[in-house]
This record gives C-alpha cells, sequence and structure tokens, in this order.
C-alpha cells in the first residue's frame, strides 16, 4: 500500500502542491508497474470471469450507503466539471449542444463512471489509456503529476477523428489512482476539405490533424509546440484553443474533486471503490440481459450504399460500393451476450472504415439508452460482452493508413441491426414497451464553410476573422423508430447522443456569419409507416449571403434502407434527398418584396417553381460531394424519419386524421398506404373522414396484397436463381467480392444456404 505521507513529504505541504513533485517508476499501486497492474486484471478476469477476480463487493455490501455516496459524487463532479467547462469552450458544437464529455479511469485504464453527454466514449478512451500503457510511456515518455495528454487517432481509441481526447493522470502520493478524459467534438480539425465529417477523404493522409496519445504538456501547462500546432493546423484555431482549455479545465475539476474524495474516505478505500464499481458495472449488464432477453441467437444485417462512381474525387474512389454489416447477438442462459460481425465488408477507398474502438464505443451508447439506461454505466459493461468485429474488415481494418475520417457511416446501420435484435428479445419477453423499430439517419445534413465578404468583415469584428465554419449540429434531431405500443418521437432523437438539441438558429448563424437559414419545417412523409408510426423528420432551407469562397456539402445514406425497415409489416423512414439552387433571383425578391421558397413540400410546390434560378440540382441522393456557392443560391436539406411498427391498415383512422393535420403524412399518401380516405380542408387543416370509402378501400388493399402474395419456395426459387446468375448492380458485386475474399466461414454459410455447390463465387 502507499507510504505514510510523514515519510514523503514536508508535512506541511498541501495535496495541490504535491501535485507537481517528480515521482520515480513504478507508479502503480503496492509497487508496481502500470503494465503489471494491466497483466493483472486481465489475467485476473480470463481466470475468473469477474473484474479484478472480486467474489464480493465487500464496500457495496458492508457500507452500502458510503459505496452508493462515493459512486454519485464521483459521477457529481464528472456531470459538475462537464456542465462548468462547456462555458469555457466557444464552439456551439461543445457549448449549444453539449457535445463533450468526462470520464474517470482506473490506472490500468478501465472506465469507471462517465458523465453526461457524447457517452460513446465510455471505451474508447481506455483504449487510448492502455496504448500508453502496453508501450512503456511509464519509462520511456515518463508520466508524472501535472502530465497532459492527447489522442484522436481512432486506432488506438476514438471514434472520429473530430472527437479529441485530453487525459490527465491523477496521482496520490507517489501512485496513479486514476485517469481523467475530457472530449469534445471539434468543428474543424484540418483534413482535405471543410467540415468535421468529412466525406471526400479516402486515406490518413487527408483525414487532417492527428494527435496519437502524444504527451502534449507539463505542470498543468500546454507545450508551445502543441499549442502552434493547432493553431495551425486546423481552419478554426479559436474554437480549437478553447475546446482544448474546456476539456484541461474539466479534468483538473475531477482531478481536484477526487483529491478530497481520497482526504475524507482514505485512499484504500477510494481504490477497493474503483474496482468495485466497475465490477458492479459488469454483474448489472448481466441481470439485465437475463432480464429482458430471451436466450437465442439473433440475426439482422446492416448495409451501407456508396453510390461514388460518378461523385468521388479520386480514382481509386470512383465506384459504387456496399457494405455488408451482418450481426449475429447469442444470448444464454446466464444473462452472457455475444456480438459476432463475421462477413462484414473489408475496408475501402472513403472516411467510413470503422476501428475496433469505435465500433465498442457505440456499442455501449447503444446499449446505455436499450437495457442500462438505469445501471452504472462504464467498462464492466464491456467486459459483459463477447464481441468479434473480424480484422481486416470495414469495422476493425487494422490499417493506420486507410481513413477513419466519418465512422459513423458504418456504426449507424450496424447498430440498426443491433436495436432489431435487442427489440425482437424484448418483444419475446414482453417488453413491449422497450422495443425500438430503429431511429431516423442521423447524419450531417450540412457541412462546409466560407469567407465573409471584405466589406463585412471589417464591419463584424470577430476573433475568427474572416472565415467561417458550417457544421450546424441541429442534424441531432431525428425521427426515432415506433415501439410495439406507440408512436415514435418526432424530430427529437440522435443515436450518438441520446439528450437530442436542434439548438438555436440564432447561435449557429452567429458563427456561419455568411449561411442564413431561411426555414425550418416539419417533412411530411418522412416517418415509417405502420400501426404504430416512426418518428417523423424535418427539413431546413438555407441561403449565402455577404459571403465568397463558400462550399457545402451534405452526408448521408443514398437510396436504400440501410436496414431501417421497420418491424412487424412496419415500414421503413423516408429516404433523404437534396436540393441545390444557383443563381437564383432571391436578391431581387427580397427587395421586391415577393415570396420565396420556404420548403420543398408537395403541396407547396417544388422549390424551382417557387422562384427563377440558372440551375437546380433535385438529387434522390442526399449525399452530394462539396460544391462552390454564391450568394443567394440555396440548399435545402432534410432529417429523416424513424421506422414503423406492425400493419399500417391497422392503424386507427382518427390517427391519421392527427396526422395529416399535423403535416406528419399527405391525404395521398395516407390513401395510398393506410387506405384512409376522407377531405381535406388545407386552409383550416382540417381532414374529414369517410368512413364507408375507407372500409371500401382497406378491403382493396387486402384484396391487392392476396394477389401480389407467393409462397415461399416461389420466393426462394426466384431469389436462388438470381444468385446463381449474380443479377445484382455493381455495388452489391463489390459486397459480395469483399465478403467472400475476407471471410471464408462466411462465404460457406452463403453457398449452402442458396445450394449453390463449393465451387460458387460472386
Amino acid at each position: 500500500m502507499s507510504k505514510p505521507e510523514s515519510e514523503l513529504h514536508d508535512p506541511g505541504t498541501t495535496t495541490r502542491e504535491r501535485e507537481f513533485e517528480h515521482v520515480e517508476p513504478p507508479i502503480g499501486w503496492d509497487g508496481q508497474t502500470l503494465q503489471e497492474m494491466l497483466d493483472e486484471s486481465e489475467q485476473l478476469l480470463e481466470e475468473t470471469g469477474r473484474y479484478q477476480g472480486l467474489d464480493e463487493l465487500e464496500l457495496k455490501e458492508n457500507d452500502p450507503f458510503k459505496y452508493e455516496q462515493m459512486y454519485s459524487r464521483l459521477r457529481g463532479a464528472l456531470v459538475s466539471a462537464r456542465e462548468t467547462a462547456l462555458h469555457v469552450s466557444a464552439s456551439p458544437i461543445v457549448r449549444e449542444i453539449g457535445e463533450l464529455c468526462f470520464q474517470i479511469y482506473t490506472p490500468e485504464g478501465d472506465s469507471v463512471a462517465v458523465s453526461t453527454g457524447i457517452i460513446v466514449h465510455v471505451h474508447t478512451g481506455s483504449l487510448a489509456i492502455k496504448y500508453m500503457i502496453e508501450e512503456g510511456y511509464e519509462t520511456n515518455r515518463g508520466i508524472q503529476p501535472g502530465d497532459v495528454f492527447c489522442n484522436n487517432d481512432n486506432d488506438l481509441g476514438n471514434v472520429h477523428t473530430t472527437d479529441v481526447h485530453t487525459f490527465v493522470p491523477i496521482f496520490y502520493e507517489d501512485e496513479l489512482v486514476a485517469w481523467a478524459d475530457g472530449v469534445t467534438h471539434e468543428i474543424d480539425i484540418g483534413g482535405m476539405t471543410r467540415g468535421h465529417d468529412q466525406v471526400a477523404s479516402t486515406n490518413r493522409h487527408e483525414d487532417g490533424l492527428y494527435a496519437t496519445c502524444e504527451k502534449i504538456g507539463e505542470d498543468d501547462k500546454l507545450y508551445q509546440d502543441w499549442r502552434d500546432r493547432g493553431q495551425r493546423g486546423v481552419r478554426t484555431p479559436m474554437y480549437w484553443d478553447l475546446d482544448e482549455k474546456c476539456r484541461l479545465a474539466g479534468c483538473h475539476m475531477i482531478r481536484e474533486a477526487i483529491h478530497e474524495m481520497i482526504d475524507e474516505v482514505g485512499v484504500d478505500t477510494f481504490k477497493q471503490f474503483l474496482y468495485e464499481a466497475v465490477e458492479e458495472g459488469r454483474q448489472i449488464m448481466e441481470s439485465r440481459v437475463k432480464e429482458r432477453m430471451f436466450p437465442g441467437t439473433y440475426r439482422e444485417t446492416g448495409f451501407h450504399p456508396i453510390q461514388w462512381e460518378d461523385k468521388a474525387w479520386q480514382p481509386g474512389a470512383q465506384q459504387n460500393m456496399m457494405n455488408h454489416l451482418p450481426v449475429e447477438m447469442t444470448i444464454d442462459g446466464e444473462g452472457g451476450m455475444e456480438l459476432d460481425m463475421e462477413g462484414a465488408t473489408p475496408p475501402g477507398p472513403h472516411p467510413f472504415n470503422c476501428a475496433k474502438g469505435s465500433m465498442e464505443g457505440a456499442l455501449w451508447v447503444y446499449l446505455t439508452q436499450s437495457i442500462l439506461h438505469d445501471g452504472k454505466v462504464n467498462d464492466g459493461a464491456h467486459y459483459a460482452v463477447d464481441t468479434n468485429y473480424p480484422e481486416g474488415t470495414v469495422v476493425n481494418p487494422q490499417d493506420p493508413e486507410l481513413s477513419y475520417h466519418t465512422p459513423w457511416l458504418t456504426i449507424f446501420p450496424t447498430y440498426l441491426a443491433v436495436s432489431k435484435c435487442l427489440s425482437n428479445g424484448f418483444f419475446s419477453r414482453g417488453f413491449r414497451e422497450e422495443v425500438i423499430t430503429g431511429y431516423g439517419e442521423p447524419c450531417d445534413a450540412l457541412q462546409g464553410g466560407g469567407k465573409l465578404m471584405d466589406s463585412l468583415a471589417e464591419a463584424i469584428p470577430d476573433a475568427l476573422g474572416d472565415y467561417f465554419p458550417v457544421g450546424p449540429f441541429d442534424f441531432s434531431c431525428q425521427g426515432l423508430g415506433a415501439s410495439a405500443c406507440r408512436d415514435g418521437l418526432n424530430y427529437g432523437y440522435a443515436m450518438f447522443n441520446p439528450e437530442a438539441d436542434l439548438g438555436d438558429v440564432e447561435e449557429w448563424e452567429q458563427t456561419q456569419w455568411g449561411l442564413i437559414q431561411l426555414a425550418r419545417r416539419v417533412k411530411p412523409n418522412t416517418a415509417g409507416h405502420g400501426k404504430y408510426r416512426g418518428g417523423s423528420g424535418w427539413e431546413g432551407l438555407h441561403t449565402v449571403m455577404g459571403s465568397e469562397d463558400v462550399s457545402l456539402y451534405a452526408l448521408s445514406i443514398p437510396t436504400v434502407t440501410w436496414s431501417s425497415a421497420g418491424m412487424s409489416g412496419g415500414y421503413p423512414g423516408g429516404t433523404s434527398y437534396s436540393v441545390r439552387a444557383h443563381d437564383t433571383d432571391l436578391a431581387k425578391r427580397t427587395v421586391t418584396d415577393e415570396p420565396y421558397p420556404l420548403d420543398d413540400m408537395p403541396h407547396h410546390g417544388r422549390i424551382e417553381d417557387q422562384i427563377d434560378a440558372e440551375e437546380v440540382i433535385r438529387d434522390h441522393d442526399g449525399m452530394f460531394f462539396p460544391e462552390e456557392f454564391e450568394n443567394y443560391d440555396l440548399l435545402r436539406y432534410q432529417t429523416s424519419g424513424g421506422p414503423g411498427w406492425g400493419d399500417p391498415l391497422e392503424r386507427p383512422p382518427e390517427k391519421l386524421k392527427e396526422d395529416i393535420e399535423k403535416d406528419i403524412f399527405t391525404p395521398d399518401v395516407v390513401e395510398e398506404v393506410y387506405g384512409v380516405v376522407g377531405d381535406y380542408d388545407a386552409e383550416n387543416r382540417d381532414f374529414t373522414i369517410d368512413e364507408e370509402a375507407t372500409a371500401e378501400r382497406r378491403a382493396e388493399i387486402r384484396e391487392e396484397r392476396a394477389e401480389r402474395t407467393q409462397s415461399f419456395e416461389e420466393f426462394f426459387e426466384e431469389e436462388q436463381a438470381r444468385v446463381k446468375q449474380s443479377d445484382w448492380n455493381d455495388g452489391v458485386q463489390y459486397m459480395y467480392e469483399g465478403v467472400f475474399e475476407t471471410s471464408e466461414e462466411w462465404a460457406q454459410d452463403f453457398r449452402e444456404f442458396w445450394d449453390l455447390g463449393d465451387g460458387y463465387s460472386p
């Protein structure tokens, strides 16, 4: 255990003053190195199946009040640090939406507690700390009181490049007792194009600034060369600087809170608490799985189409691709969970490659919303789930040369599949209210940047200079899928951050000076149909004003429904599309007081019908690469709706009346899909149901269904013929060739299922 303080220090010094005293390795507990502590922890887990081999939670059982008080106090310190530190930041992504998070880790790098915020980082920081331990930082780089480390390398522990971690080791006397970690989502990280989730990069060298578990400061001060690097390496140096101060300030607040706790309860009790909290997290996860899931094997598949033959900039990316993201979830009778992605596509020339740590981080952000929402969230849950993200695939490339800038477009469809696996289990257990059919596509609807015109730059004194970034985070409010007993949540959910928030238009416009939002409106027909419909999405319309050198782009998963199809007869949400209008007469209309577009609604008319423009690009694909925009050009984008649950014909007509009057659906779609007929008074927003015509139309739909129905044997025979002939498009061909190349196990299962013979290849 630790030496008595009297043997180590001048008794007149304070804990704060001692924090900067140099310590010599080993810095672990009881004279161990950090590597020895990590090795012992992993060995005990392997041998016993319990974190640190703990048979009992002695502190929790013998003094439950103190134990719970310590956990609440620790998490309270994390939340307090987050809520205080975000006001240090100037970035609206951090300040307005709260895209930051703070964590506490054991000396070995296991998460103990996490604040509110982007809880996807429960486990990502853990991997970075363990990398530093295994690479011998304790001796060859030095881990000292007051040191500061930074990482945003996804291969070592992160989600994507613009998530930047600041790590501070916390010492007590001569030992490292914990780590504090703060992470913020940066509005810009450099890279080949503007934006915080790039679409054009195809390799690491185009991603932007990387910090690979670097020591960036000591004695609580950042190195000047590191600060210079940040100032020169990103397009928004003021945001970068203040976000970094935000993270460091929060970590120091956490350090002070831990010192106070140790001074009160004693260092030995604090150490015992850290280990027991992680083990309790593991036990909670097992108990939740046992309680809410039905034992068995669940299979779902996600897809991510990349239609870049005519869009990509680099020659190697100019092809149509499809990422295959299969999920097999196995639940045993003791609460064990296995997640296997055997058969995933190889990595590719795009920024959607996803490191193993990114996949694991996404797993926790989803599990905390579905199973662990009332438990302790830490790495104990990680140890309760066995995962297989196969090496050499898009979900675990093991190749630092690739681009990892935007792995979310691999994460989102994967965890839609996970969501369905869990929901099938919930339904089997009778937890109908816990079922979630999925979620709207939470991708960046709009990104880019530009410069203010010289005259405006002089008139608006601002520390940013004349460059403004574009990255409004209002896309964090998508439609949530239906449950098995109620409709989904309208424009109020994001898989990556359950604290969804549109943010204020004025707040975004203070940052993106030259981009004005003309309107936000509910977008009809984005919600997935069903007995219980999915939540609706919305659309926005922007114009450029007083600017120059403006480039904008949108990130979206195109065309197909990327596994967001509903459940039990429910439909997927509507797919996205984009509209761009160049060289418009908007300037004249604002002067002459003529009407101008506010939406692209069916009953109002298309944008091109509401304004004169030299060029209107209407693209069924919501994703487009960076494109130049001039003043008074228009850009329309949308967020998507969630999928539905159950047969649409079982939805009560009164619910459809309400949907029409609230712009969730239009009358023509309601009649076609739900068979509900009536008259709509658009001016008064009143829909009158024709009950007799509705009964007739629903009967007709059922007859039409019966005529289209075919037996499974007929369906299988038709599909088998297509498979044998490789009757599919280039993107699907890319997918099958890649999967057959990387997974012989999956390929053989595919051959056996379709009875193709051992020699078959796509």
